[in-house]
């Protein structure tokens, strides 16, 4: 095994040929079961926020899902995953590491990390996952929600992105590649905005998106969905990306009810409540650094 990534940045007419945000390129496992994947980015993991970056979304979405596929067992599933932005990831070639870092036979604790090359061909860690995988049971007779239930609406079909207030720049990449029924607006204080969202390639060439992998991408829209500054002239990145599931994840539409708070100090936080079509089934918060953009300072 090895935790060097051979080839740097991915060319650009690699990065717009694949239908998919990812394709896997390469799978080792050790006898322990730690796995190690390979993968190449395409034009619809971009990021709005800065030019040969990724959006946070999929990278969330595909350590979520490296979590999922190691060691993996009946009557259990993840109900939470904390990502961990270190850096700008960028477009290029990358390698997923997962394993059980504590492992149980009722509680485990699940662990991913992603590598990938820079343009100065160095190697660098830039995120990272932990996961509670729990054993399930029956509990639908004491079933409690403490969230409403958002409403599909009539229409399923995907709404033009142009009926939700997004700046032209934001128009790119992973917003591109998400379908979209707006709820309520985004913008106005003291009331959440809320939408529908779904994931329109997958996430991995040639895979069906898990429920969980699809809920865990798109919870990282949180922020923008609930913005209430311009970001024309604010910027409000995550940090981190914090999801708790009580019910099953279940796509393929996810409905997220956001917010955020802005403090007096430059830091905000993002939150969600998350849907299945059937109901309520967790919450997602960000830590958001909250800065002014310098050509409008």
């Amino acid at each position: 095994m090895t935790d060097t990534i051979t080839e740097g940045p991915v060319p650009s007419d690699a990065r717009t040929d694949l239908g998919a945000c990812y394709r896997l390129d390469s799978t080792e496992t050790a006898p322990d079961g730690t796995t190690w994947e390979t993968f190449t980015p395409s034009v619809h993991t971009a990021s709005p926020w800065g030019p040969g970056v990724q959006h946070g979304g999929p990278v969330a979405g595909l350590l979520a899902r490296a979590m999922e596929h190691c060691q993996p067992r009946e009557d259990t599933r993840i109900s939470r995953v904390v990502v961990e932005i270190l850096g700008p990831v960028p477009l290029s070639r990358m390698k997923v590491r997962s394993w059980i870092e504590r492992p149980g036979r009722r509680i485990e604790l699940l662990a991913a990390e992603l590598q990938a090359a820079h343009p100065d061909g160095t190697v660098r860690t830039v995120a990272r996952a932990r996961g509670w995988r729990l054993a399930t049971a029956d509990s639908s007779s004491v079933v409690h929600h403490a969230d409403a239930r958002l409403p599909f609406p009539a229409s399923r079909s995907a709404e033009d992105q142009s009926s939700f207030p997004l700046p032209d720049a934001w128009r790119i990449g992973f917003v591109n590649a998400v379908d979209w029924q707006v709820v309520s607006p985004a913008g106005d204080r003291n009331t959440r905005s809320a939408a529908w969202l779904r994931l329109a390639p997958p996430l991995v060439e040639g895979e069906t998106t898990s429920g969980l992998a699809e809920t865990v991408a798109l919870a990282d829209i949180a922020n923008g969905l609930g913005a209430r500054l311009d970001p024309r002239e604010w910027t409000f990145m995550n940090t981190e990306l914090t999801v708790h599931l009580f019910e099953p994840p279940q796509g393929p539409w996810i409905g997220l009810e956001c917010e955020s708070s802005i403090g007096s100090d430059g830091v905000g936080m993002g939150t969600a409540v998350l849907h299945s079509e059937s109901g309520p089934m967790g919450r997602a918060a960000q830590n958001l650094l909250v800065e002014k953009r310098a050509d409008t300072v």
